[in-house]
Parts: C-alpha cells; structure tokens; sequence
C-alpha cells in the first residue's frame, strides 16, 4: 500500500467523487475504431508483424478508422523509415482494464507478431487497481502470451493522465498519481525480467490539436504522433535482423 497516495484519495475523496462524476457526464463518449483491424504497408512478405493490445487506444478511440490508429500508423512510420514490408494487427477494447483483458485474450485467435505492444493502464487507474495486483496481472499476461510470442512484451508506458485537459483539478493531479505508479511497475518488471518486459516511454502530448474531441484520447494526429516517438526504437532491430535483400 502507498500510504501517502491513499491519505491524500481520503482527504480529498468527497471532491473527487464529485469531479469524477462530473467528468463522466460532460466529456463525450467516443466510439472505437471502425474498420479492418489489421493491414500492411508494402508489398510481400511482412519483415516484422506488430501487434498491440489494450484497452481505448488500441481500440482506436479518437481515430475514425482503425488505419487511423496507433498500430497502424506505427506499422506506417516502420515501412517509410526501413523500406521493409511491416503488417500491423490491433486487439483493444475500450474501458478494459488488465484482468478482463487477460481473460478476453484467452477467448482470442491472435496473429502471429514479432512485436507485441500492450496499451494499457488508464482504466486501471481510474479503477484503483492495487499495484499488487497489476504486477500479478502483468505477470499472467506474460505467461499467457509467452508460447506464442517469445519476444519481450513492450510495456509502452502508462499516460500522463496529470496532463488529461478533460480532468479537472485536483481529480487530474490525483489520477496523474496513481498512473505514476502503476507505470513503475512496468519500469521494475522491465528491469528486473528484461527477457520478458520491455519498457517503451508514452510521449507526452502537450499540443491539444493532438488530441481527439472529448480532450483524452489522442486524435489521429495524436497516434500519428505516437508512431513517430515509438518508431525509432522498433526501426533499429528490423534493420539489425533483416536486410534489404532479404
């Protein structure tokens, strides 16, 4: 338990029930994505296939389409950046949080995948999900996974939710909080069992012509924005392990 996180949750509990309330009643309800969840830019055999889970922005939660959002977009920024054919693959569900998507993932014929990006954590925030539990859960996704996906799964890293336009103070500095430190479970699992977790950081999305039109979800742009940020690392490995002939 972190005691001065739940002092302060009990202190300012009856304004943040009210914000929070607030909050759900005024910001619009976007929908998910439409569209194929899966694609490829180039032509042939992919040279790496990436796949993210999650909860809202895998979902695609601000793009109209799902060609709008983070995988593929990323999968976009790959092929422009190597010349090699990247295929993109997305599972999200909006408002999950990591228990329910573990179990929906046992329910799920995934793809196959070379990269697997879990987006996750603003539901777990919001919900309280204990960090004890969300480090268990991370654990059992891992295990779920790992037969099927050997590669590290990429931790990209829980949203600044301090920085949410959409939140009111001080409802927006307590989730800022709390995503603070179900984030550094990601960074201690990715220390720790390095084999298993990689930690990739959120870019913080400062310019709100990023984001989509409730003020929490990135827009097009915003996913587009992400791609760029979380490219460069992806990029190096396709061309440490495939080359231009292959």
């Amino acid at each position: 338990m972190h005691l001065p996180f739940w002092l302060t949750t009990a202190v300012l509990f009856p304004v943040l029930l009210y914000q929070g309330k607030r909050t759900r009643q005024t910001t619009p309800r976007l929908p998910e994505a439409s569209g194929s969840p899966c694609g490829q830019y180039g032509e042939g055999e992919p040279a790496r296939r990436i796949l993210v889970i999650g909860e809202s922005t895998a979902a695609g939660v601000g793009a109209q389409t799902h060609d709008q959002g983070l995988a593929s977009q990323l999968a976009r920024e790959l092929y422009e950046g190597t010349g090699q054919t990247i295929a993109w693959h997305t599972f999200g569900v909006n408002g999950i949080r990591l228990n329910a998507l573990n179990r929906a993932l046992e329910q799920t014929d995934l793809p196959e995948a070379d990269v697997v990006i879990l987006s996750m954590g603003v539901n777990d925030t919001t919900g309280f999900t204990t960090r004890k539990r969300f480090r268990r859960q991370l654990l059992e996704l891992r295990e779920l996974l790992e037969a099927r996906y050997p590669a590290p799964l990429m931790l990209l890293s829980v949203p600044p939710m301090h920085l949410f336009t959409a939140l009111p103070a001080p409802l927006r500095y307590v989730m800022g909080w709390r995503a603070r430190l179900l984030d550094n479970i990601y960074r201690q699992l990715a220390s720790e069992v390095p084999q298993h977790f990689r930690y990739a950081r959120y870019p913080v999305i400062e310019d709100t012509g990023l984001l989509a039109s409730d003020g929490y979800h990135p827009g097009i742009k915003g996913y587009r924005y992400i791609a760029e940020a979380l490219a460069p690392e992806l990029s190096r490995g396709i061309r440490a392990d495939v080359s231009p002939e292959e």
